[in-house]
């Protein structure tokens, strides 16, 4: 008789904006019993989602599930890299970059059985000053505005929109000394600098469209000033995955690449914000940790999301907007409003 698979499912259960109270009768339900022997354990603060993934793959369990959001994903990860023991997810957060990147449904009863069909991949994870990541890290406004959505007591997208349009105007650009795994060496003026092993934030905002986790290579994103008038351009690229083509950008490819700025600050990985020095080191670490993934995921189409629709609603009506408004002042407060208007409808 085969041996079943020993699978320990990780719950956070403040996590993200979904209600886990039922998930237990969904893995007991919809999981492959001829398969997998489970046990399911919940978090009770932060950090102990590693602790209990690393006692799992030292008690030889052959899969850990990450039941929760990036942040919670990154714990689990953490414990599970250059080790025999994969990670699956079952995303329940308020972004899921890493999810949606894999093209793991969201949808509970769906993701049980992508890790009932148990196809692993070893992949590719990233390392900030020896901080593991899996999906982005970054430094400048994205930082600054997870460190805000961290600090604020709601999630999900709206509620991160409503921070990027608050901060969007105040936030000031960085210096930004960039140094490549050739040594070639170059200063930027930056709004952010973010680095990438998968293609998203979360919430379907592709900050590295051409992203993969299984390349050897991390993409690295140089977002460069830009005028107000110019930020629904950038943000209908993103959610369109255009944001490689935009001039606004500049983008290469590396393994390893080393930042220094002009002083310490919040640098976000998966989403957390933490505090870090002048001098940052990022590498990628190749093929570093196995991953249950979504064996049919080249085969589908991703859907846009809520988010998507409504910045491309408010793209389409940009033209309108500017041309009855001269001052840039005005310009701005009616693309606020107008965005406001139609996420509150929604």
């Amino acid at each position: 008789m085969e041996r079943k698979l020993q699978i320990v499912f990780i719950m956070n259960p403040i996590s993200g904006t979904i209600k886990k109270a039922g998930i237990p009768s969904l893995i007991e339900k919809y999981l492959n019993k001829n398969k997998f022997e489970y046990t399911i354990r919940q978090t009770e603060y932060a950090g102990h989602a590693t602790i209990i993934a690393k006692e799992a793959s030292e008690s030889n369990a052959d899969i850990v599930v990450a039941v929760g959001g990036d942040g919670t994903i990154n714990e689990v990860g953490r414990a599970l890299i250059q080790t025999n023991t994969a990670m699956a997810i079952i995303p329940c957060g308020s972004g899921n970059g890493l999810a949606r990147h894999l093209m793991i449904p969201i949808n509970i009863r769906k993701a049980i059985n992508i890790i009932n069909q148990c196809e692993i991949h070893h992949l590719d994870y990233g390392l900030i000053n020896d901080t593991p990541f899996f999906c982005t890290c970054g430094m400048g406004f994205d930082a600054f505005i997870s460190m805000k959505f961290a600090e604020g007591n709601k999630r999900g997208p709206i509620k991160y929109m409503e921070h990027v349009l608050k901060e969007g105007l105040r936030y000031k650009p960085e210096i930004y000394t960039v140094e490549d795994e050739t040594g070639a060496t170059k200063r930027y003026k930056a709004y952010l600098i973010s680095c990438a092993n998968a293609s998203q934030y979360g919430n379907n905002a592709y900050i590295a469209p051409q992203a993969s986790m299984s390349d050897g290579l991390m993409d690295v994103i140089i977002m460069e000033p830009f005028d107000i008038l110019d930020a629904p351009q950038v943000s209908f690229d993103m959610m369109n995955k255009t944001l490689n083509k935009s001039s606004k950008i500049k983008t290469f490819r590396s393994k390893q690449i080393h930042i220094k700025r002009s002083k310490p600050g919040p640098i976000h990985y998966d989403g957390d914000p933490a505090q870090f020095g002048e001098d940052i080191t990022i590498k990628l670490i190749e093929k570093g940790i196995k991953i249950v993934v979504n064996p049919e995921a080249n085969k589908q189409l991703r859907q846009p999301n809520m988010v998507q629709n409504v910045l491309t609603e408010l793209f389409n009506n940009i033209s309108t907007v500017r041309s009855d408004i001269t001052r840039q002042g005005r310009r701005l407060m009616a693309m606020n409003k107008l965005l406001w208007r139609r996420l509150n409808n929604k």
